[in-house]
């Protein structure tokens, strides 16, 4: 039976990151941030650059050119000179196009590369965090950063960086030609750009806020569909079908509804613009009528401004059209970013585990395979790892409101097997987590063969452990892959000797290929109890000093358990184990067992000692108390 959750700060599918509103922090500082990973490449930026200014400037001329196609070459009837100017307003569309086309690819590449380094830093950054951040937080919410807030980050590097570059390159060229060609009509412009301008904060304001919302709550969906498909037999068993469609049906609607104002704001751009553009066109056409009528304004000219009249508000409806994504693609980041800038595990300790071989009495460190090693400390000193743990006074909470270990003191010297019983939220999984040191004490020490812990490297502290958890987890890939995961560099003969060990072997040669069976879906083609064994032979193969075994037998008959007990009595030879069980039968040769109530240790004896005694140990033994 597993430790008591309510003990832990573990999130659920309410209330964790991710669900609900989180109001930006930092717009500009999340673009800075996005930038600097575009800014990698450089090169291929300058070249965009380039064929941004060619593209725009190409289009911008060639709607100027209409000022002397209309003057100098129609109205006075030049045939000629209009087929010449015509091919020439042809070749800077070419020009401008060929340009688009080149930077639209270049920026493929950019976006692609981008995102994965994005992506990779931040599953790099995931292996650093503390088991506590992922206690807090989905796992779905977690993965729906790896995929909807990548994506939409993929969007904007890919679409809509450059348009948004080459719509403003093309307003402000376009907007300083029109001041050219007549300076007074563009007041009339000015104006309704204006109207377009605050258009765009209002709805961009509030498009910003509902992109965020709609980011979260598809967090929020992702995780708790995650977490009903894992949990889909626990469902079925207790009908709990109808309460699990009226909670997706809820976190789906608070979806919809935030997706559905974030699109309407975003839908409602591009009308509004094209609106304002077309009233517009039309004030322009009438007042430039009026001042060619007057002879201010020349034909050809009033021609080229009418078309640039339309160009000036397609870059600021594109641009607004592009901001939404931005805002989508910021609110994806900072979802992104607020995981790479979490704190990570901290790990100050400097002392390694060293592969050392032996010269009489005197240790020293060697690269070869010795099967022997050795604590190294900051000033070369060498400790033999033997597999002495002990905790002193000490206290813990996972959370600094609640005290889950008050005062534990134990010690476990090389070769004991110690055992823990007691109630569910005892502590017992507790004391093996901080051995590991999946989270960090509050007050008192745990000593390794004399070190404190916290002055021990993480990496090298759990390498000279080996752990056999109550919750297996099998990944995809061959049995023998999963057994190798305790040993990377294992040999084949060193994985068949771990499942032999521990009485595995049989049922994987009856696999339908053998220790190359691929696994998938963590195991599910198997059953509870062979997962468990693939876990112990897991464990084996590390050959590690002190063995953790967290309900290692808790899914296995009693038969099966017996015949891994033949194996693990071998494996725990001359190891230091620690043991948490619930069938005490499983405990009776421990050389120490410590009984935990309510994170105190009230009692500590042999089998036979604490019979002797007649308390907590001897009445759960004998069936006056159960354990709960």
């Amino acid at each position: 039976m597993a430790e008591n959750n309510n003990a832990r700060p573990r999130g659920s599918s309410g209330g964790r990151q991710g669900h609900g509103y989180q109001r930006p922090r930092d717009l500009g500082g999340t673009v800075r941030k996005l930038l600097k990973y575009v800014a990698r490449y450089k090169l291929q930026l300058v070249i965009v650059m380039i064929c941004l200014v060619l593209s725009s400037a190409g289009s911008i001329a060639s709607s100027y050119l209409l000022k002397p196609l209309i003057n100098d070459y129609i109205l006075p009837g030049d045939f000629g000179g209009l087929l010449k100017m015509l091919l020439l307003m042809g070749g800077l569309f070419l020009l401008s196009a060929l340009c688009a086309f080149a930077y639209a690819r270049i920026m493929v590449h950019v976006s692609q590369h981008t995102v994965a380094a994005l992506r990779q830093d931040l599953f790099n950054k995931l292996q650093t965090l503390p088991l506590q951040y992922f206690d807090t937080h989905q796992s779905g919410d977690l993965m729906s950063r790896f995929t909807n807030d990548i994506d939409t980050v993929s969007e904007l590097i890919n679409n809509s960086f450059a348009s948004i570059l080459s719509n403003t390159l093309t307003f402000f060229g376009t907007f300083i030609m029109m001041c050219v060609l007549n300076w007074r009509l563009t007041l009339v412009t000015v104006f309704f750009l204006s109207m377009m301008g605050l258009v765009v904060k209002f709805v961009g304001g509030r498009s910003r806020a509902n992109f965020q919302r709609q980011q979260a709550a598809l967090g929020a969906v992702n995780g708790y569909v995650e977490e009903m498909i894992e949990g889909q037999k626990v469902i079925k068993v207790f009908n709990h079908e109808q309460k699990a469609v009226a909670r997706f049906s809820r976190l789906n609607t608070a979806y919809r509804d935030a997706a559905t104002r974030a699109q309407a704001y975003s839908g409602s751009m591009m009308p509004a613009m094209g609106n304002l553009s077309r009233i517009n066109y039309a004030v322009t056409c009438c007042v430039g009528g009026l001042l060619a009528l007057g002879g201010v304004f020349d034909i050809g000219s009033m021609g080229a401004y009418l078309v640039y009249v339309r160009q000036v508000s397609q870059p600021v409806a594109q641009v607004s059209q592009q901001v939404n994504i931005l805002l989508a693609a910021v609110a994806g980041a900072e979802r992104i970013f607020a995981v790479m800038e979490t704190e990570p595990e901290v790990d100050e300790g400097q002392t390694v585990l060293v592969r050392v071989e032996t010269c009489g009495d005197t240790l020293t460190e060697t690269e070869r395979r010795t099967g022997r090693w050795a604590w190294k400390r900051p000033d070369g000193t060498l400790t033999e790892l033997r597999g002495d743990v002990r905790f002193h006074d000490v206290d813990f909470g996972y959370t600094p409101e609640k005290t889950v270990l008050h005062d534990v003191s134990l010690w476990a010297e090389p070769g004991q097997k110690i055992a823990f019983v007691g109630s569910t939220g005892a502590g017992k999984t507790t004391i093996t987590n901080l051995i590991n040191r999946f989270y960090d004490i509050q007050h008192g020490t745990i000593t390794y063969d004399g070190i404190d812990v916290k002055d021990i490297r993480k990496e090298s502290l759990r390498r000279s452990l080996g752990i056999v958890l109550q919750d297996t987890h099998l990944f995809t890939g061959t049995v023998a892959d999963n057994i190798r995961y305790g040993k990377l560099d294992a040999t084949d003969a060193e994985v068949r000797a771990a499942a032999r060990l521990v009485n595995a072997d049989a049922f994987i040669r009856h696999l339908p290929q053998g220790y190359d069976t691929v696994i998938t879906g963590d195991g599910g083609s198997l059953s509870q109890g062979e997962r468990q064994l693939l876990a112990i032979a897991r464990a084996a193969v590390s050959d590690p000093p002190v063995l953790i075994l967290d309900e290692a037998t808790s899914s296995i008959d009693t038969r099966t358990e017996t015949l891994i007990e033949q194996g693990m009595d071998s494996l725990m030879e001359g190891r230091t184990v620690f043991v948490i069980a619930h069938r005490l039968s499983t405990v009776r040769n421990a050389q120490a067992i410590l009984v935990l109530e309510q994170g105190r240790i009230i009692e500590r004896g042999d089998h036979n000692y604490l019979l002797g005694q007649r308390g907590r140990y001897y009445q759960l033994y004998t069936g006056q108390a159960e354990l709960s």
